[in-house]
């Protein structure tokens, strides 16, 4: 059985979509009639966190390298206050083309322990967790970034998934915005 970064065991998931619809974003995974995915990546952004907007040329590099190649990305907006509409624009003005999801109640953060935006989250075989942390090492500390990552562990991880190498994955800490707790 897999577990999350906080060691609880997976549940029956479902979030919300932009037009309002519950889905379990694990459903695709071998479905009848569908491509089976290598990896499902949920990347954690926030309209107003200049980090997160920041990574979004590198997130949409990441997604047009390996969408094609079986990987499914998903972009998770944690933060209830988003309205559809403002994540619909915040997509256009940062060039998204990939799924979203609206995390509302926290059910992938929690399953995920995700703490601050961006922060990435990978899994495989449905629903085991392998990595979950930053995208790379450009930021240092909140507000000191290097002029470009040393280190890109979610490539890292994605290109040894494709190769067929299934180690373990350290998490690296990510750098962002906090993802605020629900009251």
């Amino acid at each position: 059985m897999s577990v999350s970064c906080d060691g609880t065991a997976p549940e029956s998931l479902r979030v919300l979509d932009l037009s309002g619809q519950l889905l379990d974003p694990f459903g695709e995974v071998g479905a009848k009639g569908r491509m089976r995915r290598s990896a499902t990546v949920f990347l954690f952004v926030r309209i107003d966190c200049p980090i997160s907007n920041r990574y979004a040329p590198e997130i949409q590099r990441l997604h047009s390298e390996f969408a094609s190649r079986g990987v499914k990305f998903w972009l998770v907006y944690p933060d209830p206050d988003e309205s559809p509409e403002d994540i619909r624009s915040h997509c256009r003005e940062f060039g998204y083309t990939m799924d979203v999801l609206r995390d509302v109640e926290h059910a992938l953060v929690r399953r995920t322990g995700a703490r601050v935006t961006p922060e990435a989250a990978v899994f495989v075989s449905g629903q085991e967790l392998l990595y979950c942390g930053r995208i790379d090492d450009w930021y240092v500390d909140f507000g000191k970034a290097r002029a470009s990552p040393t280190r890109r562990e979610l490539r890292g991880v994605l290109g040894q998934l494709l190769e067929g190498k299934r180690g373990s994955f350290e998490s690296a800490p990510a750098v962002g915005c906090p993802i605020a707790e629900l009251e």
